[in-house]
């Protein structure tokens, strides 16, 4: 007789329920799961978009997509086999010629690539150095270099030299050790503080220039948004005259930059432009005072009132205004808000080094309140070489240069920088006049905006202005080409006040060159404003029009590239 079995089909088919059950549940979890994922990245990008259509409308979101399209395009062309290499041939012919003018060559040429086995003599070092001096330059020392060598005269080189040595081996990292440095590096703070009207309990640092001055603001409104707000998407608003130091900072510390368009005639930062850009992730404001092209000065007031009702921290450039700007009316100029008696204003930026006249490497940050200023130090308590503390991106500092500023502010005093400040801002405006009343000059250039310091610019619509630049330098005048507008930049210094007359001078003989060069174009039926041939049209003129700029980019690079070629 068979045995009887157990029924195994209502277990088995519980089981085959409970897991269909399972896998559905799991299922269902997943398909949850990715709606959600898919919800957030269609909010993310939504609201992305809607930012951008808010900031730059219609229209200006529609051009940004062709204008990217475009040089998206163009870049891939750029890379099309045959295209590629063609291009890499013209970049390394032109690299190749700036190591011609930059690198010494030929006979005579002496490099030392390796430490001498014997150490030289003072006389060997020195009568190297002389020789070093001497090498084929553009003569600042004439005052044909605009900017650049922003120098006090000759007395006051010797003082700086002579602190300097007082104080070679000096670091303020080490205050204990040299607590004179530590002295004079408080009161240049405080007295650049006290120059620019900064309320009670305002406070500075020093750095090494203007562009770590404007890193460090960029840097401490950061985290001042991420702290007090939680923001971790930072973004500045930027006229697009302001200085590129602005770009290098949302390049370091990852924070979206929003440029905003100086229009003409007045090539002032649009403030609806900027109000409309302003959203929850906007850490910072910028103006510029002025700015380092044209010399314009952005309208700070309009600015400081947007920044107030905004509640956004707001940065001024004074980097280039540095110790013309404070003085202006003292010195019987025009001048506009700029400083901490807008109470929109929470941090500025001023050279020590441009028309402070200290040495290079100089430069103040200042800010509103100490506690703005805590942003930016870095701190590691738990170190095991022991607790580090730093103001900023450097460790150690040279004391020397601190000490060569304090020298110089001490030296100048109020009144020398009023002097100054007449002379350098009087023969800037002396040659504004010279090119918008001479007519000559005017029937073909014309400057642009309205500057009120020491830096004006000029353009062309009958010239091509970048062989006027040419032209210019053929003459032996160092001055700087501009793009969006072509344009030429004068950052008027105290050498370049004694040879004004001279620079008018050479300025109509080119002009009447290249007038004479347009009318023959004209005569042999060539249209007008031939394409510019010289140095500074490679540069600006040909690259400079290009939809994408990895040419300009490759170019630069191999420029600095060339800087360290012994």
């Amino acid at each position: 007789m068979a045995s009887l079995r157990p029924p195994m089909t209502l277990p088995s088919s519980f089981s085959t329920q409970v897991a269909g059950r399972k896998s559905q549940l799991l299922a269902l979890n997943i398909e949850l799961l990715r709606n959600v994922v898919f919800f957030l990245f269609l909010f993310r990008w939504s609201r992305k978009v809607l930012r951008k259509l808010r900031g730059r409308g219609i229209i200006g979101t529609v051009i940004d997509a062709y204008l990217a399209t475009r040089r998206t395009l163009y870049g891939l062309f750029l890379r099309a086999p045959g295209v590629r290499s063609q291009v890499q041939k013209q970049v390394s012919e032109a690299v190749t010629n700036l190591e011609r003018k930059l690198v010494p060559q030929g006979p005579g040429t002496t490099r030392y690539l390796t430490l001498p086995k014997e150490g030289w003599s003072e006389g060997q070092v020195r009568l190297e150095l002389d020789t070093l001096e001497k090498m084929t330059h553009t003569m600042w020392e004439d005052g044909y270099v605009s900017g650049a060598v922003y120098h006090g005269g000759k007395d006051l080189v010797r003082l700086q030299t002579e602190a300097y040595g007082k104080f070679t081996v000096a670091n303020p990292i080490h205050p204990d050790v040299f607590p004179g440095v530590r002295k004079m590096e408080a009161e240049v703070v405080a007295m650049v503080l006290a120059m620019f009207n900064a309320p009670a309990g305002g406070a500075g640092v020093s750095t090494s220039g203007g562009t770590e001055s404007i890193l460090m603001a960029c840097f401490s409104a950061r985290q001042k948004a991420y702290h007090e707000r939680g923001v971790t998407e930072p973004e500045i608003v930027v006229p697009e005259t302001a200085h590129a130091a602005f770009r290098k900072a949302c390049a370091y510390f990852k924070i979206h930059l929003h440029l905003v368009a100086c229009p003409a005639p007045e090539y002032k930062v649009s403030i609806p432009a900027v109000s409309r850009l302003i959203n929850a992730n906007t850490i910072l404001l910028v103006g510029s005072a002025p700015n380092f092209p044209h010399g314009i000065m952005d309208d700070m007031s309009a600015l400081s009132r947007l920044a107030v009702r905004k509640k956004l921290p707001l940065h001024v450039d004074c980097c280039l205004g540095s110790f013309l700007l404070p003085f202006l009316e003292k010195a019987g100029f025009e001048s506009e808000p700029f400083d901490f008696r807008l109470r929109g204003i929470t941090s500025l930026s001023c050279d020590t080094h441009k028309y402070g006249f200290a040495p290079k490497g100089n430069s103040v940050l200042l800010y509103r309140t100490k506690e703005l200023r805590t942003y930016q130090y870095f701190i590691s308590p738990d170190w095991s070489g022991g607790v580090y503390a730093s103001v900023g991106l450097a460790g150690s500092r040279p004391g020397a240069l601190i000490a060569g500023c304090w020298a110089s502010l001490m030296s100048q005093g109020e009144s020398g920088y009023i002097s100054a400040c007449h002379s350098i801002v009087g023969c800037a405006k002396n040659l504004e006049a010279a090119i918008r009343d001479t007519p000559c000059l005017s029937s073909d250039l014309s400057i642009i905006g309205h500057p009120l310091v020491s830096t004006f610019a000029f353009t062309s619509s009958t010239l091509n202005i970048y062989d006027v630049a040419d032209a210019m330098s053929a003459k032996g005048w160092h001055l700087n080409a501009l793009q969006s507008p072509p344009a030429i930049h004068v950052a008027v210094t105290l050498p370049m006040v004694a040879v004004a007359e001279t620079l008018i001078a050479d300025l109509i003989a080119v002009v009447e060159a290249e007038r004479e060069k347009e009318r023959v174009r004209l005569v042999e039926g060539k249209g007008k404003k031939g394409s510019a041939k010289g140095d500074t049209a490679a540069l600006y003129g040909v690259a400079g029009s290009l939809p994408n700029k990895s040419v300009v980019v490759d170019l630069a690079a191999g420029f600095l590239d060339t800087l360290y070629k012994a």
